[in-house]
């Protein structure tokens, strides 16, 4: 199974749950950035689903014929937030402070789905907060991380004074402090996720797939920060 990095609690428990349920079968995951997952599955990793952090690379599969256009769906919903190392040394106590000169800012990568959002968001921000804000926020960030684990890591660790993730990776990290986007500068991302073309278990991937859409499941989302679609 092929899932986006800020799945990886959530899926974890739901895997557990699927294999309690199928005797036998064991859900083997690979997360990482949705990038990264998706050149792996068109350089022949074998693997049956597909879950991604945006639709950008679904569609590519898709178009590559990988993954049925009529199989893919949007099954789960998420939205930024800003986080702050423990004990906040940088004093980071509102938007307009990312843009605050000398301010170690911590972001994914522009092409990996959360660092795209971010950078949208901070457009928004700029929208409100005057037109040079943009510019001064994207000339903090001190790195471009492969995927929002590494984002929320380095904060962690006090390498940058603030970060911009999925609010499901701040439940993941109760350590961590956050400063909320209102929804007018939030964006949401949207999940989908897929049977692969090439799934030696078709029926097995859907029915991991049904599961993932079934109440119980959805409860584990909801637990981990995810919102419906």
């Amino acid at each position: 199974m092929f899932a986006a990095a800020s799945l990886t609690e959530a899926f974890t428990e739901i895997g557990s749950a699927f294999e309690a349920e199928h005797a036998g079968v064991q859900v083997i995951f690979s997360f990482a950035g949705s990038p990264l997952l998706r050149t792996q599955i068109e350089s022949g990793a074998p693997g049956d689903v597909f879950a991604s952090a945006n639709e950008k690379e679904m569609e590519v599969l898709v178009a590559g014929g990988m993954v049925a256009a009529d199989h893919a769906q949007v099954f789960l919903t998420n939205e930024l937030v800003v986080i702050l190392p423990p004990g906040n040394p940088a004093e980071v106590q509102q938007l307009q402070d990312l843009a605050r000169p000398g301010l170690k800012l911590i972001l994914a990568a522009e092409e990996v789905p959360v660092g795209g959002y971010a950078r949208q968001s901070v457009q928004k921000m700029g929208q409100r907060f005057g037109e040079e804000f943009n510019g001064l926020v994207l000339a903090n960030v001190v790195s471009n991380e492969d995927n929002v684990k590494q984002v929320v890591a380095k904060v962690q660790l006090g390498e940058g004074d603030a970060g911009i993730v999925y609010a499901s990776d701040a439940v993941a990290a109760p350590d961590i402090k956050t400063i909320e986007i209102p929804r007018e500068l939030n964006v949401t991302a949207e999940y989908p996720i897929a049977a692969l073309a090439e799934s030696d278990d078709r029926d097995l991937a859907a029915e991991f797939i049904a599961f993932v859409l079934s109440p119980a499941a959805r409860a584990i989302l909801g637990k981990w920060g995810f919102a419906p679609p």
